[in-house]
């Protein structure tokens, strides 16, 4: 069965730490060049497949003792909240266009840019420490990969828009605090489980 409240959680966390991340920014270019759909297609279908392999890696650290498992997601959500405060700004990245407009050239574009740009990155981490933390791999799947499809969603069809009227700054600064506070909650835990 699946919790709405950890979903919820999940999809909170994972929007706003996502949000600032140069894949809205590649979604943003893509769209503006390409069909939305086509990219929304490849990019949903690349993010799926990382939430997946997050949410396996994550269940399995439910294996270990639960106390080892808050201290290291506290710590890996500490390191979240520090990589997002401490980053620098990036630039666009730049894309190359596919010879001709069709379904599987744009949308292959989409896939493999989120495939390569995303493997390893901070949301898929922490997609897998909350996971590991909440052992519930269906909600926390479904809550990362709403957000995931969420943010590119609005990099590729209105995030010039967004970012017009909130910071960059702001967003990831909220992301770090809750990252922050999750790193702190999970090491409470570990010192008094």
């Amino acid at each position: 069965m699946i919790s709405l409240t950890v979903t919820a959680v999940v999809f909170g966390v994972v929007f706003l730490a996502e949000l600032p991340d140069k894949t809205a920014l590649a979604g943003l270019v893509l769209g503006t060049r390409y069909r939305a759909s086509y990219v929304f297609a490849g990019v949903a279908a690349a993010f799926a497949l990382h939430v997946a392999l997050a949410v396996a890696a994550g269940s399995v650290l439910t294996l270990l003792p639960q106390q080892l498992v808050h201290a290291l997601t506290g710590v890996l959500f500490l390191g979240g909240a520090a990589m997002l405060l401490f980053k620098r700004d990036e630039g666009e990245e730049e894309v190359r266009k596919p010879e001709d407009q069709s379904f599987w050239k744009v949308s292959g574009a989409g896939f493999m840019l989120i495939l390569v740009a995303e493997f390893g990155d901070l949301t898929q981490i922490m997609t897998a420490n909350l996971a590991a933390r909440y052992d519930d791999p269906l909600s926390v799947g479904l809550g990362a990969v709403l957000a995931l499809w969420a943010v590119a969603g609005l990099g590729i069809v209105g995030g010039k828009a967004l970012m017009k009227r909130v910071p960059l700054r702001l967003i990831t600064q909220i992301a770090a605090l809750l990252m922050l506070g999750l790193g702190v909650w999970s090491l409470w835990e570990a010192v008094t489980g």
